[in-house]
């Protein structure tokens, strides 16, 4: 059995999908992958299919039907990943702003004892590559709001580069998550936290794409600013949803 699932989600990555599935393959660690495209009309999903003839075993595809989401995406991920009994799950996204070496060290957190390893830009200051001064500020300062709203001593609640051990996907409910664009990774680890999982930072460096498109919108950006009050006033008064 692998060491790990690697989950990631796809619209129109086919600039880096090949490389990104290539570069955790090299790793000197075993990780299977699972990708879930939302039918890239670049062909994504088919360069995948041609990738998984190399790589029958370890390499997986989920197509779904449109584009609806990174939260669901990752759900859909995750439920997949329980029913074929991995042990760790990971986050990584495509297009390179998480390196594939870091996996290890993620996974080596949760093997010391992490149930929840969260690749962290600002762990250890502000470890963002060719990201304009603007969006760092308001990557910071949302990071900031997210810990004095929630509680949470987390340096990076946003970050989206994690790993999982498989007993914290068990005791969520993953039908109750209700955000979908990156407030998704704030809600996951706010009910892992609320849950008394050990939620431990590893340091990492976050470059910016270099090919394709970035997925961020104005939309995303109000789910996560209005979304974690509301989250935590739920959390307050209606517990057995959380």
């Amino acid at each position: 059995m692998a060491e790990g699932l690697v989950i990631t989600p796809t619209y129109n990555e086919i600039e880096n999908i090949e490389a990104i599935i290539r570069a955790v393959f090299a790793l000197p660690r075993d990780y299977h992958m699972l990708i879930v495209d939302d039918n890239s009309p670049d062909g994504t999903a088919a360069r995948v299919r041609e990738l998984q003839e190399e790589f029958p075993e370890s390499l997986h595809l989920e197509v779904r039907k449109g584009k609806t989401g990174l939260g669901t995406a990752y759900i859909h991920g995750f439920k997949w990943a329980l029913r074929h009994s991995y042990e760790y799950i990971f986050e990584m996204d495509a297009d390179f702003s998480h390196r594939p070496s870091d996996l290890m060290r993620l996974h080596r957190a949760c093997l010391d004892g992490a149930d929840v390893a969260i690749g962290s830009r600002y762990k250890k200051g502000v470890n963002v590559v060719n990201w304009p001064l603007k969006r760092v500020l308001l990557s910071y300062g949302a990071s900031i709001y997210v810990k004095f709203i929630t509680g949470m001593k987390i340096h990076d609640p946003t970050a989206g580069f994690m790993c999982y051990n498989r007993k914290v996907l068990q005791a969520i409910d993953l039908d109750a998550v209700r955000f979908v664009g990156y407030a998704f990774q704030i809600e996951m680890k706010f009910r892992a936290y609320l849950k008394k999982f050990k939620l431990q930072e590893v340091s990492i460096v976050f470059t910016d794409r270099e090919k394709g498109e970035s997925k961020m919108s104005k939309t995303i950006v109000w789910e996560a600013v209005f979304g974690v009050f509301s989250m935590k006033i739920r959390s307050l008064f209606r517990k057995n949803e959380f």
